[in-house]
């Protein structure tokens, strides 16, 4: 630690820190344009300017760091100045430069109303200019259909070029020109392509860059803010739900170093308009002419009771899908062990994770942030720029950092670093642990290893073979060891680890989701939002969700629930990590919350559930998962145990688990990945860009 002095005050600091961090930690207030916490230092913009006792003329602060400081003549501390008559009259020159060629256009600009300018123009600036010649022009950009520009608007700070470059690791925005011609561009007018691109808004000091499905539709001040929960993907983001009336306008990233930082992808920020498209707004019931009518609760209960009472409790099962909470899920495995049933199941995709391995079994055992520590990952099966952004992001930051390297078993794809491609399945992962090689060495004699293994080595008929596959690697590489656990599984959809901690899986003999959803395999098939499964024809269908998507189409019986902003829910997301989100609007129409409407019809079916209210439910759930109760905590798990569990498991026909068979490629589209997503005009665009016009060409 260094000590400074600080407009008086002594305070002491990391060597590594800026001036501009050191004069914060003091608790001074210094203004900034580019500079940026999990960006690189470009000092732009000068507008961080302080006093440093000894030099003749202010000191950029963001671009010198303490340890370049010197000592008095005497050894006495570096002395900091930040509101001198000098430091005072050289912000106020920054500022005027900055305006000279800014608009005046703050009533039309999105921006207005959390402009960090407008904001350090009040604090800062002089309420008048010398200059009056003309304000330059500069053609706005085509940046894709999530990103709008006005780029007279832009003061160079070059935040956004950084972010793209650096966090997003795709090369589309740099600067031409030089001076007063300067301009920032993608360089041949393409779309940006990376799916974090809608986090420069937010970088954005200015209204350069905005939203462009939102613009000009709202002013900031008109919203109530919530803060929720993403259910895009099984990261968990912590985002900020933005409504107005009964209407979610937009969504923004919450802070939250252990998860996402400061971002989210660009499937979490612009969905919102697929919460008001297609929606489930009234009970409908399928008539014997095939056609679905609008009917009451009352008759759509009662259709459902005649159903079930007329079927086995062997022939009910029930199936949950990717974005239900931890209630919903408990309400409708009590509904279910009332109606006799142990057909329940929440992996739509047929994954081989199961409760009976214990938790380190499913979760990311290293946690999220465990990433930075790695010094080697594996990825198996896994391609984490689709499955989680924000998360790939992360592994980027590592690598940045230097001395990691990153072997990949699976699908070959651009994950914006560079790594070992070392094979597409099964046997390629056996013969890191038993042939040995480069990567395998230097896998073994790394201090943190980390294995990544996800849905694309865990679905399908191999999918249990590759987890015991991957089990027997981990014990052999030693990846748990004394305060570390490098055996992590990356869960792709937001229910999944909530659904294994409170057991929504199949018990021993029981049918598991794909196995249900095959003809004459059931007589009733209960779908909670479940639109990634097609059920066969023949069983009754009664599906519980949101948005009229695959689900709703096959279904005989449809029940409108409520969307993740429209209701208070528990999520577990990939880590173990128990968050829970806040209602930020009220569902349309008829629609109710799905634990009222599983608790309603368990009334109407003679079989009430043991609670009447949000907070009883919680409590019957927290009595038999206490872990659900402690809110963004991960409860402790026992890797090595998990682990033999695996290794245990019996590979004697497991021949295709270690074949040259390739790993499942990603299927579908990743910003049509779930119903609300498909239901997004944006994401739409989004997902033909992605494709190119070679692949639309061909279809």
């Amino acid at each position: 630690m260094t000590k400074l002095i600080v407009d008086g005050r002594e305070v002491e600091v990391p060597a590594e820190y800026t001036l501009l961090q050191a004069c914060e930690a003091g608790g001074a207030e210094i203004p900034r344009f580019c500079f940026h916490e999990r960006l690189s230092i470009a000092g732009n913009c000068r507008m961080c300017l302080i006093e440093v006792k000894g030099n003749p003329k202010p000191q950029a602060s963001c671009a010198m760091a303490v340890r370049d400081l010197r000592p008095g003549p005497n050894g006495e501390p570096p002395v900091l100045n930040t509101n001198t008559p000098m430091v005072k009259k050289a912000r106020e020159g920054v500022m005027e430069f900055l305006l000279i060629n800014h608009p005046l256009d703050c009533p039309i600009c999105d921006q207005g109303g959390e402009c960090d300018l407008q904001d350090q123009a009040m604090a800062y600036g002089v309420d008048t200019s010398r200059f009056h010649e003309n304000k330059r022009a500069v053609e706005d950009k085509y940046l894709g259909p999530l990103v709008k520009t006005s780029m007279n608007r832009c003061i160079h700070c070059t935040r956004c070029v950084r972010f793209i470059t650096e966090i997003a690791g795709v090369a589309d925005l740099g600067a031409i020109g030089r001076g007063e011609d300067m301009e920032i561009t993608t360089y041949l007018e393409h779309a940006m392509r990376s799916e974090l691109q809608g986090n420069v808004v937010d970088l954005c000091p200015v209204g350069a860059l905005t939203a462009k499905p939102w613009a000009l539709q709202y002013r900031p001040w008109e919203f109530a803010k919530t803060e929720s929960i993403d259910v895009m993907d099984g990261l968990g983001s912590a985002i900020r739900v933005d409504s107005r009336g009964r209407e979610v306008m937009r969504i923004l990233p919450r802070i939250n170093d252990d998860v996402n930082e400061e971002w989210i992808s660009d499937k979490t920020r612009h969905v919102v308009d697929g919460l008001r498209t297609q929606r489930l707004d009234k009970p409908y019931l399928r008539g014997p002419d095939g056609k679905l009518r609008v009917v009451s609760w009352r008759e759509t209960f009662a259709a459902i009771k005649s159903r079930i009472d007329a079927a086995k409790p062997e022939r009910i099962g029930a199936i949950a899908g990717e974005v239900a909470s931890v209630e919903e899920m408990f309400a409708l495995k009590l509904l279910m062990e009332q109606l006799g049933s142990r057909h329940i199941d929440a992996r739509e995709d047929g994954s081989a994770l199961h409760p009976r391995f214990g938790r380190a079994s499913y979760v990311f055992n290293a946690r999220i942030a465990g990433i930075e520590e790695a010094d080697a990952i594996l990825l198996v099966g896994v391609n984490p720029r689709r499955d989680a952004a924000v998360l790939n992001a992360r592994i980027r930051k590592r690598w940045r950092m230097g001395n990691l390297r990153i072997g990949v078993i699976g699908e070959r794809a651009d994950l914006t670093y560079p790594y070992e491609y070392l094979g597409a399945g099964g046997q390629s992962l056996a013969s890191v642990v038993t042939d040995g090689g480069d990567f395998a060495s230097a896998f073994r004699a790394a201090k943190k290893p980390l294995l990544i293994i996800g849905r694309g080595a865990l679905a399908g008929a191999g999918g249990l073979a590759q987890l015991g596959l991957a089990a027997r690697a981990a014990k052999s590489l030693n990846l748990v060891r004394e305060g570390w656990n490098g055996f992590c599984v990356l869960s792709a959809t937001a229910s999944l680890v909530g659904a294994l901690d409170i057991g929504f899986a199949p018990s021993e003999g029981a049918l598991d989701a794909r196995a249900m959803a095959k003809a004459g395999a059931l007589d009733c098939v209960y779908l909670l939002g479940a639109d990634a499964i097609d059920v066969a024809p023949g069983a009754f269908v009664i599906y519980q969700g949101t948005h009229g998507d695959r689900g709703a189409h096959r279904a005989d019986v449809i029940l409108p629930g409520a969307a993740y902003t429209e209701k208070s829910g528990t999520y577990v997301n990939t880590e173990g990590r128990v968050q829970m989100s806040d209602r930020a609007v009220f569902p349309p129409g008829d629609g109710r919350d799905d634990w009222a409407i599983l608790r309603g019809l368990s009334g109407a079916l003679g079989k009430p559930l043991p609670f009447d209210s949000l907070s009883a439910l919680r409590k019957a759930l927290y009595g038999r998962y206490p872990h659900l109760a402690q809110i963004n905590a991960i409860a402790p798990q026992e890797g090595n145990a998990a682990l033999e569990s695996l290794a245990k498991l019996d590979l004697a026909e497991s021949d295709p688990a270690v074949s040259s068979a390739p790993y499942a490629q990603s299927e579908g589209d990743y910003y049509l990945s779930n119903a609300i997503a498909r239901a997004s005009r944006v994401m739409a665009q989004c997902a033909e860009l992605a494709r190119g016009p070679a692949a639309i060409a061909a279809e």
